[in-house]
């Protein structure tokens, strides 16, 4: 099995973090036993543009809006002939629909070109798709393609920097520091599970840590840190 690696080295975590991820990891297991994608979908190509619909939009508005457009548009063929104007509007609802309908459309028509029409599941073909960069191809090749996966969006950056598991901003440092001090057979679990907390728990502006499972384990309990 092909595995996704961060572009720089992946060092050794030390101890005592390995040893605190792991007691994080199975507090996260508890309280979010049935983590995973959080998008609705049915093929590879679906998540594609889903994902990409989801940049600075809620999963929730987001699947709100697919089931019509995916009832319009069922695959690959249909995005990368769709009259531009038309998509745009389409995906309206989600934000800045006339970038994400260029994405869409040109990864649609590079699938088509390069691919049969269908998804890649090697991280450089993904991330050579137009809108896709490692957080998409991570989200696809987890969730589609049952590799393990770190997914660095801004609630796994943020979560895993009070949690003491990176001190990192770049979201491909970050994923090197989960990956290094996470178990591999972990890595799609653990950053969904983060996901969730960030948003659920671990908040931005407030995180609520007198109700948070992982306070015992988490350097930041009590403090807001960014």
């Amino acid at each position: 099995m092909a595995r996704a690696r961060a572009p720089s080295a992946i060092p050794a975590a030390s101890g005592e973090l390995a040893g605190r991820a792991r007691r994080l990891l199975r507090s996260l297991r508890q309280a979010y036993p049935d983590a995973g994608c959080t998008l609705d979908f049915r093929t590879p190509v679906q998540l594609l543009v889903a994902t990409i619909l989801s940049a600075q939009c809620t999963d929730q508005r987001v699947n709100a809006l697919t089931p019509t457009l995916f009832r319009r548009y069922p695959d690959a063929r249909a995005f990368a002939a769709a009259d531009l104007a038309e998509l745009e509007e389409a995906v309206r609802p989600t934000g800045f629909f006339r970038n994400k309908a260029r994405s869409i459309q040109t990864a649609c028509r590079m699938l088509q070109d390069k691919h049969g029409g269908e998804v890649p599941r090697e991280m450089d073909a993904l991330t050579s798709l137009a809108g896709v960069g490692r957080k998409t191809a991570n989200v696809l090749r987890s969730a589609c393609f049952d590799e393990q996966a770190v997914v660095v969006d801004t609630h796994v950056k943020r979560v895993s920097r009070r949690l003491g598991l990176t001190s990192e901003t770049d979201p491909d440092r970050v994923e090197r520091d989960l990956m290094a001090c996470l178990p591999e057979d972990s890595w799609s679990f653990s950053s969904q599970s983060l996901i969730l907390h960030g948003r659920q728990v671990c908040k931005a502006r407030k995180p609520l840590c007198g109700s948070c499972t992982l306070a015992r384990d988490c350097p930041s309990a009590d403090v807001v840190t960014s």
